[in-house]
């Protein structure tokens, strides 16, 4: 009698409590937004018992409850919000029903060993939480930049239009505004040309100062990596300052070499910590073998120990290319109306005239960072299997 009670045991102890706190959560966030927390909060707990109820007592299939669900909170959202409900709808009805199958078919302990005790539980679920908040709240502001690009009126909001789903609430004048608009172009212009050179200066200075502070010979090299990446370490401001006063006195500032070198400096840092990272697991019997061999250190580090950290150049090669395409404050202090970059013309357009193509000009942005970062992940996943790291 005991082992045919202790699923409904569990159902009503476990699964249906939880089920109501996750209910009472989205209850809260929508009552919020029509004016009615309490109410909401009320009304999301017993929807959540109730579904979870269903879904664990009638509905077996996983894949089917989930999708019914969505279903029919999506129509819900329609009913009580109107097309912009719908999207609403199915994402509450998709995760609490999710939510459901995975406390009541013990998903909750996949990952943990079988040994655990319900408190290690807990916090293993408890840290994936904590880790998945922080990813949203990450995340969130990036996601809604991304639709409002495409706003048909020049409000920084969303438009009941949009929030309808009305087709001529959207468009794409934001991006034709900053593929037409000179002033754009021009610091985008500038922006092309100053970050490559940058980079260039960064790899080549940062890969050699690597290579060098990994000889274990070198006096001091503590000090010297530490004076080294202060710029990353440093308040930009700081920097920013201190670069002015210099350019200023050596007739660098306002010019275009003064931006690039300043650039040039907050990338080493990067390329610094992503080549020492890199040559960690380099075998130096390999340069001691091409010596032996004949090979000069010329030859030694093009055909022996460059490709082999190649893919550690290229990672920070990549953050400093970003770092100098993204940076503002640096090129504010260093530069003149002639080096005007992109993010400059960025912050000109929130403080001067609230222009909405910055909207469309973070959208690319960020769509260029998400292709770097690939590029840095699949880079980083090479140089693990070329030092024997992880399998091939």
């Amino acid at each position: 009698m005991r082992n045919s009670t202790k699923p409904e045991v569990d159902l009503i102890r476990f699964v249906l409590p939880l089920m109501a706190v996750a209910g009472a959560f989205f209850g809260f966030l929508v009552g919020t937004a029509n004016g009615s927390s309490l109410l909401g909060i009320v009304i999301g707990a017993v929807c959540g018992v109730a579904l979870g109820w269903l879904l664990t007592s009638f509905v077996p299939s996983k894949r089917t409850g989930i999708g019914a669900a969505s279903v029919i909170f999506g129509i819900a959202g329609l009913i009580f919000a109107g097309t912009s409900g719908v999207v609403g709808g199915l994402v509450i009805g998709f995760v609490l029903s999710w939510f459901s199958y995975w406390l009541s078919t013990g998903g909750y302990r996949s990952g943990t060993p079988i040994y655990a005790t319900p408190g290690q539980v807990l916090w293993h679920n408890t840290f994936k939480f904590i880790c998945g908040a922080i990813f949203f709240f990450l995340i969130a502001p990036i996601i809604t930049v991304m639709p409002l690009s495409f706003n048909a009126e020049d409000f920084f909001t969303f438009t009941p239009a949009m929030l309808a789903f009305d087709p001529e609430g959207y468009s794409l004048k934001h991006y034709r505004d900053f593929f037409t608009n000179p002033d754009w172009q021009q610091a985008m212009v500038n922006s092309v040309q100053i970050a490559p050179a940058a980079t260039l200066i960064s790899v080549t200075l940062g890969t050699l100062a690597a290579i060098g502070l990994s000889q274990s010979h070198v006096p001091f090299r503590r000090a010297i990596m530490a004076i080294l990446i202060s710029p990353m370490i440093v308040p930009l401001i700081i920097s920013a300052a201190g670069m002015y006063f210099f350019y200023s006195r050596i007739g660098l500032q306002g010019t275009y070499i003064g931006v690039v070198l300043a650039h040039a400096a907050l990338g080493i840092p990067f390329v610094i910590i992503t080549v020492t990272a890199t040559l960690v697991g380099f075998d130096k019997s390999l340069t001691r073998a091409a010596a032996n061999m004949g090979a000069d250190p010329v030859t030694t580090f093009f055909r022996v120990q460059m490709p082999l950290i190649l893919p550690g150049v290229i990672s920070g090669g990549l953050f400093a290319f970003i770092t100098s395409f993204d940076e503002v404050v640096v090129v504010l202090f260093v530069g003149s109306a002639g080096q005007k970059t992109l993010p400059w013309q960025m912050f000109t357009g929130l403080r001067e005239q609230i222009s909405p193509t910055i909207l469309a000009v973070a959208t690319i942005l960020v769509i260029i960072s998400i292709i770097l970062l690939t590029v840095v992940e699949l880079l980083r996943r090479r140089s693990e299997r070329l030092r024997g790291m992880s399998p091939g």
